[in-house]
């Protein structure tokens, strides 16, 4: 029964890949164009801080896409295989995972100051951003942490909106992030 869900599930994201790479190759875009390919959610959180660079989050060229596609369905369909999740494929938690932040910070009042994006990608949340150094990242991720199905929270803030930033930037996608935040 699993091989049969396995197999399914591999062929309806090939079949997926499939008519994402028809519409690309039809498409007159730039062949660097970044894009969702998965809609995975991506959202703001605060925005107070106009110059913090914005994430690259989830967005992508289409040749990452094409290559991140296996990759995908290995990890989303492991977490099942490993009887760590209820449903087939660990992507598939991502948009309640989304509502359930969204539900928790219906006021952005606790993030006055700070510039923060949210990525959900397999039951992983990414914050990605800029606030000040009293921001309390701490009691963050442990509220995100405490959200049902999250696996991990990942927090990557800086406290400058200058100099290396500790996540990829959709203004320099192909720049290394800095290794801590400062």
């Amino acid at each position: 029964m699993r091989r049969g869900i396995v197999w399914f599930m591999l062929f309806i994201v090939s079949t997926a890949c499939n008519g994402l790479h028809a519409q690309a190759s039809s498409a007159a875009g730039a062949p660097e164009e970044r894009r969702n390919w998965y809609n995975d959610p991506f959202f703001t959180l605060s925005h107070a801080i106009a110059d913090c660079p914005v994430p690259l989050g989830p967005m992508m060229t289409h040749a990452q896409m094409e290559d991140d596609a296996h990759y995908r369905v290995e990890r989303g369909t492991t977490c099942w295989l490993a009887h760590k999740c209820t449903k087939p494929n660990s992507y598939m938690y991502d948009a309640d995972i989304a509502g359930a932040i969204h539900a928790r910070y219906p006021n952005p009042q606790p993030f006055d100051g700070t510039s923060l994006w949210i990525t959900v990608q397999r039951r992983f949340v990414y914050v990605e951003g800029c606030a000040p150094a009293s921001f309390d990242r701490q009691a963050l991720q442990q509220q995100l942490e405490a959200i049902p199905d999250v696996e991990q929270v990942f927090v990557r803030i800086n406290a400058s909106t200058h100099g290396p930033m500790p996540y990829k930037t959709l203004a320099d996608p192909d720049v290394q992030p800095a290794t801590q935040a400062q």
